[in-house]
């Protein structure tokens, strides 16, 4: 199945194990992770404030529910390109992709040392 935002929901669905789950609402909760990292990464882009650890936080959720390859093409799908040298390292942090994957993408010098902190 190729995603598409008309098809996002059914993919996600399709992609989602959570054995806690109990309705529609957290399933929902889960995919508006997504909603959440944008945002965070907006206000990086404007302030230059930082939650790294929120951050992180919301990327293990997405990954430890939607798997990483759903929840790399959903972030694909959500994030802006303009976002991705932000997202990069913690992606690369998290071990979600390999230095060898999206190298068109430069990533930000700030992010990485603060990451290096953790």
């Amino acid at each position: 199945m190729i995603l598409t935002k008309d098809n996002l929901i059914v993919y996600a669905a399709k992609h989602y194990y959570n054995p806690k789950c109990i309705d529609s609402e957290e399933f929902f909760e889960d995919l508006k992770r997504f909603k959440y990292i944008k945002r965070l990464l907006n206000r990086y882009k404007s302030t230059g404030e930082l939650s790294e650890r929120l951050i992180i936080n919301h990327l293990i959720v997405i990954f430890n529910v939607f798997g990483y390859d759903a929840g790399l093409d959903i972030l694909e799908l959500k994030i802006e390109l303009d976002h991705w040298g932000t997202l990069k390292p913690f992606l690369i942090f998290l071990k979600a992709i390999k230095n060898d994957m999206y190298t068109n993408i430069e990533m930000d010098k700030l992010v990485i040392e603060r990451l290096r902190n953790i």
